[in-house]
């Protein structure tokens, strides 16, 4: 699951480095890891906006919950089969399920949520709740 949190150009940039020390760089290393959906998540004052990139799969395979201030996206990509009688040389494309989860800070408005699927790009729109939107408050003068 992820959290969202302000993203600070200099935090642990050590850490970071040393973990891509050690990671494998081979092809075989990356092919076998498990995957999940690249996610872009903004903020403005009244909404949360998301962007999954899910290239190559049908809107109506897609499922998006939210619950407790967690939303998910699940969804499954299918495994190419036109090439039933050749072997392969490369295949990088992934396949296979997915799940990824972003847990939101503040409260939510889940009957306001919208989505929206283009080119590959799953845009969704995530209100947040009345309560913790800031108002303005005047002073009146008597």
């Amino acid at each position: 699951m992820t959290k969202i949190v302000r993203w600070s150009p200099f935090h642990n940039t050590l850490f970071d480095d040393y973990d891509r020390f050690f990671t494998p760089a081979s092809p075989q290393a990356q092919v076998t890891r498990s995957w999940s959906v690249a996610i872009d998540v903004a903020e403005n004052d009244d909404a949360y906006v998301l962007k999954a990139s899910v290239p190559g799969i049908n809107a109506d395979d897609l499922e998006i919950t939210l619950e407790n201030k967690v939303l998910t996206l699940k969804g499954e990509v299918k495994a190419d089969d036109s090439f039933e009688n050749e072997q392969y040389h490369v295949r990088e494309r992934r396949h296979g399920g997915f799940s990824r989860s972003i847990r939101f800070p503040v409260d939510v408005n889940s009957e306001a949520v919208t989505a929206s699927y283009e080119n590959g790009v799953l845009t969704l729109t995530v209100p947040k709740a009345e309560a913790i939107k800031p108002k303005r408050i005047e002073v009146k003068v008597n």
